[in-house]
């Protein structure tokens, strides 16, 4: 993008920006919840006489009804504007976390967390279309990154404020902090959203044609789809990094559970300050260009740890760790912008359902593939194996972002 266009793309008001913050601010909420209660998962067996697989229950029934929740949640952000969907996910939620907190039963516990997953499955769809909702399509990119920088945080720091909770106060108080955080955010949405739930006109724009003979509609579904298949593998790369890590940690290097729970933070810092500046980035050249450098950056540095040489903890993990959290900071906003720029703006809600059920999706999967690969003891070796894996998954988003995602360096294909 020339000097000249970048000086003439269209100003973003105050309050966009607030909007922005706030509707961040659910979504690392939500992002965090998952977190913050899978540390707490061997007292709460303890304490209920139940064993680490039935404990493991509690983050099943929450991402499966957060999951399933997504797509009504989507249509509804759609009908009915994401303001009121958003105070009603976060009403859902709160209630499912006061049932949490005051459970005396494994079977009352996990209801509950079947509650909180139906109210972070409204609440995530409208939280991601009110972030954006006051950005032009040329200025979209700038919000997603400091979005996407804020959801790999809440991701990597959740387990660190857990340990935290859990062993000052125990299991409870992971539940009891949750509820004046969700109470905080609503009332910020009371105070910052529009009450109307209306986004910011945009610049008047173009939808994306496609390939000749082909519909510009079909273009966009086809751009959505992809963007949820790269999501999806960002996370089940992210997420299963981070678990097979934390359990080498704990489990063969001799680490405590604060200590394994500190170590991502270099790649969640690095992954905020260089998904913050992606999101620019983006704004200027396009999507495909930084997802690709993103992907091939996660795939260098996991190819470095699969090899035998280097150890796996300690200062060695810091040059990968930097690498890997700059390759992520990367995929966050280039990812989102494709899907929200490739569909009208009366569809975001749906856009946005699709993606977070990807990054869901991928989650389960990365950490599945991070257990399997510990299925015959958690070793050097097996990680080495695990982190082989996530340079394969890397070179597929590559492939799946060289094939399908738009090209165009301007943010203002879609019609909105």
């Amino acid at each position: 993008m020339s000097e000249e266009a970048v000086a003439q793309r269209p100003a973003v008001p105050r309050t966009a920006w607030v909007r922005l913050a706030v509707c961040t601010a659910i979504a690392a909420l939500l992002q965090a919840d998952g977190t913050i209660i899978a540390v707490a998962l061997p007292s709460v067996g303890t304490a209920f006489g139940v064993s680490a697989p039935t404990a493991s229950w509690l983050l099943t029934a929450y991402f499966a009804t957060y999951a399933i929740a997504l797509f009504p949640g989507g249509r509804l952000v759609d009908g009915f504007g994401y303001r009121r969907i958003a105070l009603a996910g976060l009403t859902v939620f709160c209630a499912g976390t006061l049932l949490g907190a005051l459970a005396d039963s494994f079977g009352l516990l996990t209801a509950s967390r079947v509650v909180q997953g139906a109210g972070a499955g409204l609440a995530s769809p409208a939280a991601f279309v009110g972030a954006v909702s006051g950005f032009p399509a040329e200025r979209r990119g700038t919000a997603l990154g400091l979005w996407g920088a804020s959801s790999g945080l809440s991701n990597l720091v959740g387990p660190l404020l857990g340990g935290v909770l859990t062993e000052a106060w125990g299991w409870r108080a992971n539940w009891w902090a949750l509820l004046p955080l969700t109470l905080l955010t609503a009332g910020a949405v009371l105070r910052w959203v529009p009450r109307s739930g209306a986004a910011a006109p945009d610049v008047p724009a173009t939808r994306p044609s496609g390939p000749p003979g082909r519909p510009a509609t079909a273009t966009a579904t086809a751009t959505v789809r992809a963007a949820a298949l790269v999501a999806a593998l960002t996370f089940a790369v992210m997420i299963g990094t981070f678990f097979a890590v934390e359990q080498y940690l704990q489990h063969a290097a001799g680490y405590g559970v604060l200590e394994a729970a500190t170590a991502p933070l270099v790649v969640a810092l690095c992954i905020g300050a260089v998904g913050a500046a992606g999101g620019r980035l983006v704004d200027r050249v396009g999507d495909r260009m930084p997802a690709l450098v993103g992907f091939l950056a996660c795939a260098v540095a996991f190819a470095v740890y699969a090899l035998p040489v280097p150890p796996l903890h300690g200062p060695a993990l810091l040059p990968g760790g930097l690498l890997l959290g700059a390759g992520l900071g990367l995929l966050f906003p280039s990812t989102s912008r494709a899907a929200l720029n490739a569909t009208p703006r009366s569809l975001h809600g749906r856009a946005s359902a699709q993606l977070s059920f990807g990054r869901l999706a991928g989650a389960a999967v990365g950490a599945a593939l991070a257990g399997l690969a510990f299925r015959d003891g958690v070793t050097a070796g097996h990680l080495h194996a695990a982190l082989a894996g996530g340079a394969v998954l890397s070179l597929g988003g590559a492939l799946v972002v060289a094939l399908r995602f738009p090209d165009a360096p301007e943010g203002n294909r879609s019609g909105h």
